[in-house]
């Protein structure tokens, strides 16, 4: 099987094209800072060209075999897993994942194109009574119609793909724009999968340019019905007043500052063990990665002292060697931004206990002990290999802090009575709460979004399906009505 080429494209009505920009997108290794390709950008005649294709090929998809869809969408998956290895080593020369981050991320978008296979044959409607005498009412699901889906860069093939796959599950239309640092891995790739499990031309589209050309044109587009975003939460809102604005629905997965709790009764040797690797996936650039980490002042020495010592044996570096766990920051500019919230937490009065170390764009795992509600390690999105410890009195002080920012996505509680742990989840203000584990879980049957500068919208299971689709309500007067004039 040869590996897929030309990736550096735009893919609009099923060919490969260059951007209409005279702007030029340089695609950069984050781990050694080489080239691994350029492109011209795409201009608004290319956002055009893609949305117009994506409205033509809609009312054909949408009314096609169930069947038809559901076997694109499973050999889409066969070729995925045939390839996995391909897409592994992709994800890390464009991302810098870890061949086990690379692992668990294609195998969830084999897996999420395999549930969205069941959706053309799950597109129920139903029969309800009317209050008028003599009618019938009947609901019908439709897709909406053309989708607009704009992806991050930090796990680019599932996050793209637990759209585009129950978008056209559900027969709809997409198309693609994706972050320019992972262009390939949230676009271009998939799409050439696509082409390769016969998907009809202008089902799927990607155009790839720089926000600054084409980005709220692309939100805005009078074409699509929904945009699907995920990344942070100033751009996310700004995403949203567009869709807003243009009467569109908005599905928005933004920012994250997850808690992860350890009561006094907790593992702690299990508890470490799942902070660890709740921080440290993908150096901490998930919006789901544990973010501020809670210790019942009775465990709080322990818990430290364990995970310290943990965090200090991860290996650090290429993230194309097997045994590396944590990679590189994405780009320096990310990395400038993760060390000026150490240092001003340090300076706030925090304890640096191990890291803050930098070789090349790789941080090594840094720890800060001792971090107080005021400093800039409790309140940011770290979104990189570095966590703040800090303790807590009782369980009513562990959810006020919990509480304590604009954020709420995921979070965990770590506690020997589960029932103790499901009543502290309830009084979160976040949109997932995992008790005995940690943060960063992200399943194709559960509702995965958040609360409230956490986003707007469900993924996952029948819950994208509602994102994705309207009903229509068609009535029958079988008798003639007798109406009052």
């Amino acid at each position: 099987m040869e590996k897929y080429e030309n990736l550096n494209k735009q893919f609009i009505a099923g060919s490969w094209r260059d951007g209409t920009n005279a702007a030029i997108i340089n695609n950069i290794n984050p781990f050694n800072d080489q080239l691994i390709h350029s492109l011209p950008s795409a201009g608004r005649e290319d956002v055009d060209a893609a949305f117009e294709m994506a409205k033509t090929a809609a009312h054909d998809w949408a009314n096609s075999n169930p069947l038809f869809k559901r076997d694109i969408l499973l050999e889409a998956a066969r070729l995925l897993w045939a390839r996995k290895d391909e897409f592994i080593e992709w994800l890390a020369v464009e991302t810098g994942s870890t061949y086990i981050k690379g692992y668990v991320e294609t195998q969830q978008a084999r897996d999420i194109l395999i549930e969205a296979a069941g959706f053309p044959t799950r597109m129920h409607g139903n029969i309800q009574a009317s209050t008028i005498d003599g009618k019938e009412s009947y609901i019908f699901r439709k897709p909406l119609g053309v989708i607009a889906l704009i992806s991050p860069w930090n796990f680019p093939l599932y996050l793209s793909m637990r759209t585009i796959a129950p978008a056209l599950g559900t027969g709809n239309t997409v198309v693609v724009k994706p972050a320019t640092q992972s262009l390939v891995t949230g676009g271009t790739l998939i799409a050439k999968l696509f082409e390769e499990a016969g998907l009809p031309a202008g089902v799927l589209n990607v155009v790839t340019g720089k926000s600054d050309i084409i980005g709220d044109y692309f939100t805005g587009h009078p074409v699509s019905r929904m945009v699907s975003f995920t990344g942070s939460t100033p751009v996310g809102k700004g995403i949203g007043r567009i869709a807003g604005e243009n009467l569109k629905k908005s599905a928005l997965e933004l920012g994250g500052n997850n808690v992860f709790i350890v009561l006094d009764d907790a593992d702690v040797e299990y508890a470490v063990n799942a902070a660890i690797f709740g921080r440290f996936l993908h150096q901490g650039q998930a919006c789901i990665s544990v973010n501020r980490i809670m210790v019942h002042e009775s465990l709080y020495h322990d818990f430290k002292n364990k995970f310290v010592n943990k965090a200090r044996l991860l290996q650090s570096g290429d993230p194309l060697d097997p045994t590396t766990i944590v990679g590189p920051i994405i780009d320096k500019h990310a990395l400038q931004r993760i060390l000026g919230v150490i240092q001003k937490s340090i300076e706030m009065g925090a304890v640096l206990e191990t890291g803050n170390e930098v070789i090349g764009n790789v941080l090594l795992p840094t720890v800060l002990s001792g971090v107080t509600s005021d400093m800039n390690i409790f309140h940011e999105e770290i979104f990189g290999p570095a966590v703040g410890l800090f303790s807590f009195a009782d369980d009513d002080e562990a959810v006020e802090l919990a509480n304590a920012t604009d954020f709420g996505l995921s979070g965990a509680i770590h506690t020997k009575d589960v029932y103790r742990g499901m009543e502290l989840a309830k009084r979160i203000e976040t949109g997932m709460m995992h008790i005995n584990d940690q943060t960063a879980n992200d399943e194709i049957l559960a509702p995965f979004g958040g609360e409230k500068s956490s986003g707007t919208g469900r993924f996952g299971g029948n819950y994208i399906m509602d994102e994705l689709t309207t009903v229509q309500w068609v009535s029958v007067q079988f008798k003639k009505r007798e109406y009052p004039f």
